[in-house]
């Protein structure tokens, strides 16, 4: 197990909290792999957990100086730890939808966004402007009254949540309370702020944090 001192990304020389990072370990082939898990045994070096760091660290050549073995380096690393978070992601809000803790649909889920039981809106990526404009309109609505804020999140094709979600033409979905939904949030912003970086609105951002 690494030290907390170890807790340094190995691009931008600064300590971190882990779970704002990813270790990345040699695996038995000599092939660095991300451990998102935290786990796997060996030593161990972290990179802050975007997209752009793992990328430079890449580029930069660091990993062997940051686990200090002549490994092998995937050019493509960056691009397969997006898709190790997309499925995790989608996996967990498959199991959310078994157990009650997400719906589908515009009309069930505006229901649910302007009641406030919506922790989180994921639409898909083919969806139409107007349609999330009016969605948009809805959290705003909740907020103005005092409610929560709603992030919104569009990460995902409509197949990738279709087959996730169990049904056909998925283009919006609400992310209810609860275990289920709170542990599949967790997923889907480790992947936002993968490809994004961390939300810069204060109100939004405070919101996001409360879901990792």
């Amino acid at each position: 197990m690494d030290a907390m001192n170890d807790r340094t990304c190995i691009v931008t020389r600064e300590s971190g909290d882990p779970h704002r990072m990813i270790r990345f370990v040699a695996g038995p082939d000599g092939v660095v792999v991300a451990d998102l898990k935290r786990n796997l045994p060996g030593r161990g070096c972290w990179v802050t957990a975007t997209r752009r760091t793992v990328d430079e660290a890449v580029r930069r050549k660091l990993f062997r100086r940051g686990l200090k073995a002549d490994v092998e380096v995937p050019a493509d690393l960056g691009e397969r730890i997006d898709a190790l978070l997309v499925r995790s992601a989608l996996g967990s809000l498959g199991l959310a939808r078994k157990a009650g803790g997400l719906v589908m649909g515009a009309a069930k889920c505006e229901a649910a966004v302007r009641s406030g039981k919506a922790i989180a809106v994921l639409h898909a990526r083919e969806g139409s402007e107007d349609g999330i404009r009016k969605f948009d309109q809805a959290r705003r609505a909740v907020e103005y009254m005092g409610g929560p804020v709603i992030p919104a999140y569009r990460l995902f094709s409509g197949a990738e949540m279709d087959l996730a979600l169990g049904a056909t033409n998925v283009i919006h979905a609400a992310v209810l309370g609860g275990d289920a939904g709170r542990a599949a949030m967790k997923r889907v912003v480790a992947l936002d702020h993968y490809r994004d970086g961390p939300r810069t609105d204060a109100r939004t951002a405070e919101a996001v944090k409360e879901l990792e």
